[in-house]
């Protein structure tokens, strides 16, 4: 280093010392708000899944600690087991559905497509809606047995056997709902898959034009290759959406505890507030477990994620 480029370094290190006092006053605030939104309240949660806890307003003086306890029963409570089955079935099936999708969607509005800010808004419209109305839309306009889109679509074509399937019964309402949520999340996803495809240079696709590359190769070995990162993004955001699904599975239930529809946490609400006459017992430290084994979970599929799909070598 020259004495011009140390003196300069000596200056700016000096600066910082005068700025120090001014650095923490800003700080602050921002780090209180993260512990008192963030911090506190993952580690009360943590603390609680230790304990037996008739509510969430029980003082500690009336939690009872039980360990390990409340993790082993819900391991061996059978209700439960089929609540993260179901999850991890609309996680891998749905997740499948919702990414192949939104990729083909992204991948022609980015190939230049006429149209390209309507055709993306339509798509992603269902985003906007409630998902309250969009779940009366599917139950009372898609899958009604009277008037149902599907009945009428499968008359027409004069698909009998296929018209009379009943959608929202036992045998088929898991798949009824889990179409249903991929038709909501395929416009949020389509939105992140474009992101990265708009952020690659058009020169690479002229290039592998020039040299004789068709739209599917450029696709395969362009597209696909330079969008790693985006799919890393997509699949910790649709695991975090997964974990919390909870609506679609109260809409699509007659009943809270639907061995069809049930989740860990619908299995967590009626742990904590009960279900009517059905749930005497409540237990705010058996939810809490239940939150703290869905974010450990969404905590490995990140670190899976990110060890299996490396980036780290692309440069666009």
């Amino acid at each position: 280093m020259t004495p011009s480029s140390v003196s300069s370094v000596q200056k700016g290190g000096n600066g910082l010392k005068k700025n120090k006092p001014m650095i923490v006053m800003f700080l602050t605030p921002a780090v209180l708000l993260f512990c008192i939104v963030f911090l506190y309240p993952i580690i009360r949660t943590l603390a609680m899944s230790f304990f037996h806890i008739e509510s969430l307003t029980a003082t500690m003086d009336d939690w009872t600690f039980v360990g390990i306890t409340n993790y082993v029963n819900l391991i061996n409570t059978s209700l439960f087991r089929t609540a993260c089955w179901n999850l991890f079935r609309i996680w891998l099936f749905g997740g499948i559905i919702v990414m192949a999708l939104s990729l083909l969607f992204a991948a022609i509005l980015g190939s230049g497509v006429r149209f390209k800010k309507f055709f993306r808004a339509i798509i992603y419209l269902p985003n906007i809606v409630s998902a309250v109305a969009l779940a009366t839309m599917w139950l009372q306009y898609v899958y009604s047995p009277q008037f149902g889109l599907i009945k009428h679509f499968f008359e027409f074509f004069h698909m009998d056997s296929l018209a009379k399937i009943q959608w929202l019964d036992n045998e088929h309402k898991f798949v009824a709902l889990l179409l249903a949520y991929c038709f909501g999340m395929v416009g949020y996803h389509m939105l992140i898959w474009l992101s990265g495809i708009e952020r690659i240079s058009p020169e690479y696709f002229e290039a592998a034009t020039i040299d004789g590359a068709n739209k599917l190769q450029q696709f395969r070995y362009i597209t696909i290759p330079l969008l790693k990162g985006v799919f890393k993004t997509n699949i910790t955001m649709w695991s975090v959406t997964a974990s919390g699904f909870f609506v679609w599975s109260q809409l699509f239930s007659t009943v809270t505890a639907d061995t069809q529809t049930i989740v860990p946490i619908t299995y967590l609400y009626v742990k904590l507030f009960g279900a009517g006459n059905t749930v005497t017992e409540r237990d705010a430290g058996v939810g809490a477990a239940i939150g703290v084994m869905l974010a450990v979970c969404i905590v490995l599929i990140f670190t899976i994620t990110n060890k299996v799909i490396k980036d780290d070598d692309l440069e666009f």
